[in-house]
C-alpha cells in the first residue's frame, strides 16, 4: 500500500528529517533489499496526485547507502499490461542463489481480479537497479484456489526455502470461511505451485493483507537470512496487516508439514500482539546483509482532511526504518530505530537524578521541539502502589488509554512525556505509562494520547495504547524513546516491547511557533529520572533536487 516527503517541500506541515520520503500519494513499503551497496525502498506510488486513485498506482523507487538520506529514482513497474492494467499492487524482493534479486507483486486487472507478476532486473549489474522487465509468463500465480475471493488475493511475501530445497512463498487470500496465507512452491521463481494446504489460518472476517514470514532467534538482535537454512533453536514470526494494525503470532516453521505453528493459540485476533499500536500498516521487513540484521518499514497515513493532502502535494509517510528480532523469552518482538538514524542527532542535552512528584512537570530546553529525539529511563521508587489489572482490558487498550488519561491520578502513573504543548496547553500530545499488577506479574500500559493535540478540527485524534510485561522486582527502570519529526511521533517503550506510530497537527505546528515539551508524573507514587537525554535531530536529505534523481 503506501510513502511520502521531500525536504523543499514545506507545506502546513514539513517533514523535516523524515528518513525516506516521497512526492504525491505514498503507500506500503514493498521490495525492501541491500544489493551491491545500496539499499531500495520499492513502495506503493501514485505518480500523478496525493490521493489513492484505482487504476494509478505504480511502485516507486528510493536509494540509500545509509537509511537516513535517500534519493528517489524512476518508477520501477507502471500498469502497462493486461494483468496489472488497474494498478501495480504489493509485493516483496527476493534475492536468489548467485545473488539475483527478482520481484513478486500484484497485478489487478480489469475486472478486478488480484494475480501475482513476476519482475526481473534489466541489467543484475547496476548496483541502482533502475531499470526491470516483466516476466514474459505473467502472471505467475492466478486466483485458482476453490472458494478464493478473487479480489482478495494478493500481495506475496520474500522468498524463503522450503523443507525439500524448493522455494516457498506465502500471498495473503480470503476464502468463503476463512483468511489465510496461501502456500506457493516453486524449483525457479518462474513456476509455481499451490501447496495442498496454507501457511496459516485462522476464522477472521478481514482479509490478511501484507504478509511477512521472517525467522528469529530468541534474546539475539542478529537477523536471519530466510534464503538460507535456518539453525536450530530458530523460531518464527508470522506478521498480517488485519483491520487497522499489523498483528503477528510467534512459534516454529514445522518443517514436516510445511506450516507455520503458532506457541499459543488465541483465538481473538484483538489479543494478537501488534508490530505498532499506532497509525502503522501494511509493514514489510527484510534481512540486511550488510550488518546481518533484519530491518522493518511501516506506512503511516494521513490523519488529517484530504483537501489538505492535495494542497500539500504529497500524503503518507514511511516510518523509520526499525530493526527488529524476538525478546529473550521468545514471546514477542522488539523492535528500535536503525543505528544511522544518530547520526542526525546535534545539540545534546542532558539531566540526571531527576525526581518527580504527583503533579510535577519537568520543562526539556535546548533541543528543537518540533524536530527532536528523546531518550528517558523513569524508575519506580516503589511497586507497592501498582493498581489492580484488569485482563479485558487487553481487548481494547485504546478504550482504557482514553479513561485513564494523563489527567486522571493513579497509583503508578501516568508519567511520561507530554510533547508538541501550546503555551496555554490548548494543544498537547502526551506519551506515558502507567503500572498495573495482575496475579503474577505487572503490566505496563503505555499510552499515546493524542485527544489535545490539536485544536483544529479536522485531524483524527485519538489514544492509542497497547501493554506489555515487565518483572518489576528485578528491574524498576522503564525506558521511553520519543523521536519527533513533526507531525509524525514513534515512540518505543520498554525498551521496543511496545511500539505507537501517531500523526499529530497542531497550530502550533502550522504556525512555525515554539512548543514545549516536559517530562511529568500524575501518580501517587513518586517517579525518579535517573537519565534524561534529548538531541536535536538534522534534517536529512531526502529525494533531494524536486524528487528526481541525482545519479
Amino acid at each position: 500500500m503506501k510513502l511520502t516527503c521531500i525536504l523543499s517541500l514545506f507545506s502546513k506541515y514539513p517533514m523535516d528529517w523524515r528518513s525516506l520520503g516521497i512526492y504525491d500519494d505514498t503507500k506500503d513499503p514493498c521490495g525492501l533489499m541491500y544489493y551491491k551497496g545500496i539499499y531500495h525502498n520499492f513502495y506503493q506510488y501514485n505518480p500523478h496526485c496525493a490521493l489513492w486513485c484505482w487504476g494509478d498506482i505504480a511502485w516507486g523507487h528510493s536509494v540509500s547507502t545509509d537509511l537516513v538520506n535517500w534519493i528517489q529514482l524512476e518508477p520501477v513497474i507502471e500498469p502497462d499490461n493486461p494483468s496489472d492494467i488497474d494498478g501495480c499492487w504489493t509485493g516483496s524482493a527476493t534475492i536468489l542463489s548467485g545473488g539475483q534479486p527478482v520481484i513478486l507483486y500484484t497485478g489487478v486487472s480489469r475486472d478486478n481480479c488480484q494475480v501475482q507478476n513476476l519482475l526481473f532486473p534489466k541489467n543484475p549489474s547496476d548496483p541502482y537497479l533502475r531499470e526491470w522487465t516483466k516476466a514474459g509468463n505473467n502472471p505467475v500465480i492466478q486466483p485458482v484456489v476453490p472458494g478464493l475471493n478473487r479480489s482478495c488475493f494478493r500481495d506475496p511475501t520474500t522468498g524463503w526455502i522450503g523443507p525439500d530445497g524448493l522455494w516457498r512463498i506465502a500471498v495473503g487470500a480470503q476464502l468463503y470461511s476463512y483468511n489465510a496465507a496461501l502456500l506457493y512452491k516453486s524449483e525457479d521463481f518462474l513456476s509455481w505451485t499451490r501447496v495442498d494446504h496454507p501457511l496459516y489460518s485462522h476464522n477472521l472476517s478481514n482479509m490478511w493483507e501484507c504478509p511477512d514470514f521472517f525467522a528469529v532467534l530468541p534474546g539475539n538482535n542478529s537477523g536471519l537470512d530466510m534464503s538460507v537454512s535456518i539453525p536450530r533453536g530458530a523460531k518464527h514470526a508470522l506478521k498480517m496487516s488485519v483491520g487497522y494494525f499489523d498483528k503477528y503470532l510467534i512459534g516454529v516453521y514445522d518443517l514436516k508439514r510445511d506450516a507455520f505453528v503458532p506457541d499459543t493459540i488465541v483465538d481473538d485476533c484483538r489479543l494478537w500482539l501488534r508490530i505498532d499500536y499506532g497509525d502503522f500498516y501494511a509493514s514489510k521487513s527484510f534481512f540486511d546483509s550488510k550488518k546481518g540484521r533484519r530491518i522493518i518499514w511501516g506506512w503511516s497515513q494521513e490523519a488529517d482532511c484530504r483537501s489538505d493532502d492535495v494542497a500539500k502535494g504529497w500524503a503518507g509517510i514511511h516510518t523509520i526504518p526499525r530493526t527488529i528480532w524476538l525478546d529473550s523469552d521468545g514471546k514477542q518482538l522488539l523492535q528500535w530505530p536503525v543505528d544511522e538514524i544518530e547520526s542526525l542527532r546535534t545539540n545534546e542535552i542532558n539531566h540526571q537524578g531527576l525526581e518527580l512528584n504527583k503533579g510535577d512537570m519537568f520543562e526539556i530546553n535546548g533541543v528543537d521541539t518540533f524536530q527532536a529525539d528523546v531518550e528517558i529511563y523513569f524508575e519506580l521508587t516503589s511497586i507497592n502502589a501498582a493498581e489492580p489489572f484488569d485482563p479485558s482490558w487487553l481487548l481494547d487498550p485504546e478504550k482504557h488509554c482514553c479513561e485513564a488519561g494523563a489527567s486522571v491520578h493513579g497509583g503508578i502513573g501516568p508519567f511520561g512525556l507530554v510533547i508538541l504543548a501550546s503555551n496555554n496547553m490548548d494543544e498537547h500530545t502526551v506519551v506515558h505509562f502507567r503500572v498495573y499488577k495482575s496475579q503474577q506479574k505487572y503490566m505496563i500500559l503505555m499510552c499515546s494520547d493524542l485527544r489535545r493535540s490539536s485544536i483544529r478540527p479536522s485531524p483524527y485524534t485519538p489514544a492509542y495504547g497497547g501493554f506489555f510485561e515487565l518483572d518489576l522486582a528485578k528491574e524498576r527502570k522503564i525506558s521511553l524513546r520519543t523521536l519527533i519529526d513533526r507531525s509524525a511521533v514513534e515512540s518505543f517503550g520498554g525498551g521496543g516491547r511496545v511500539c505507537i506510530t501517531s500523526r499529530v497537527y497542531p497550530a502550533v505546528l502550522a504556525d512555525v511557533g515554539r512548543a514545549h515539551m516536559y517530562a511529568f508524573n500524575n501518580g501517587s507514587a513518586t517517579v525518579r529520572v535517573p537519565q534524561l537525554s534529548a538531541w536535536t535531530m538534522r534534517n536529512a536529505h531526502v529525494n533531494v533536487e524536486n524528487g528526481r534523481s541525482a545519479i
